[in-house]
């Protein structure tokens, strides 16, 4: 008798599945910017940025360099870069109305796109800011050229910048300060070489809203003239000051008055005995830093 032999095949079918890996969370890192380098100090200052998760459809996103983000496919049409045949977007990171152009190298200012609000372009090789670079960009509310160099800013550069409430410009190559935007609250100008000359008599006179201003490491001879009723903070550490008057920061003429929101001013590192002048702290809260005998 024969033996059947019958041979089974066993077919398992099992689904092929490429699940997505996790997505991994990574915080976004910004450059904390120091006040004054030097001296290693940790003055807080408005515009600088802690790092934070950029969140996009209820996910958290990493971002890096490498990753273009855009809000909106409008932003593609953006024009070529002036060092560059990238489109700025794809050059720098664009998300949400901010643009993050830092360490790339960059010559001048890229073109941006219109709904842009913040522009940090830290630590390039920028040499000259043109009034055409922010005419059509209204909507700016903070920019930072921090670590450029910077020796020239046109005239008008910044006057249709309505809404700007911060600019940086520290660790550049100016001699002079441009016309300022009306509604800043912070202006940091540390490490340039900014002279007296160079800053006209009325230059934050009308800045109402001017709480924050760093003149630190310039070559500053004097307290700049017609300091707003809104300044809280003045750093003018390591310039060349040797005098002031009683009428710098007080009124002379009306012994009753007094600079309430003023909660700081820095003065070490200038030619100057603050001892020599106590009548021009007299409406002070608080005595300057810096030396007195």
């Amino acid at each position: 008798m024969e033996t059947l032999q019958a041979t089974f095949f066993l077919f398992v079918f099992v689904p092929l599945v490429n699940p997505a890996p996790p997505l991994q969370q990574e915080s976004l890192q910004f450059y904390e910017y120091d006040t004054d380098v030097s001296m290693g100090s940790l003055t807080q200052q408005d515009y600088e940025m802690q790092s934070k998760d950029i969140r996009k459809d209820g996910r958290n996103v990493s971002l890096d360099t490498s990753l273009i983000l855009q809000s909106d496919d409008s932003q593609l049409d953006v024009p070529p870069t002036k060092d560059t045949n990238l489109p700025t977007c794809l050059l720098c990171v664009c998300l949400s109305g901010s643009v993050y152009c830092e360490e790339i190298d960059i010559e001048a200012v890229p073109p941006l796109p219109k709904e842009t609000a913040y522009l940090y372009a830290r630590f390039n090789k920028i040499k000259r800011i043109a009034a055409s670079d922010f005419a059509d960009i209204t909507t700016l509310r903070r920019i930072d050229f921090s670590g450029n160099r910077i020796e020239e800013i046109e005239d008008g550069a910044f006057s249709k910048l309505l809404l700007l409430e911060e600019l940086s410009l520290a660790e550049n190559r100016l001699v002079k300060l441009p016309v300022l935007p009306p509604k800043l609250t912070t202006f940091n100008a540390n490490q340039n070489r900014i002279k007296s000359r160079g800053i006209k008599a009325n230059a934050f006179k009308k800045l109402t809203n001017l709480a924050y201003l760093y003149l630190g490491h310039n070559a500053l001879e004097s307290v700049p003239l017609n300091l707003p009723e809104s300044l809280r903070i003045l750093h003018l550490q390591y310039n060349n000051i040797t005098t002031i008057t009683d009428d710098t920061f007080c009124k002379s003429n009306n012994t009753r008055y007094i600079r309430t929101r003023m909660d700081e001013i820095r003065m070490e590192g200038n030619p100057i005995v603050l001892a020599k002048h106590v009548n021009a702290f007299s409406c002070l809260r608080m005595l300057p830093v810096g030396t007195y005998y």
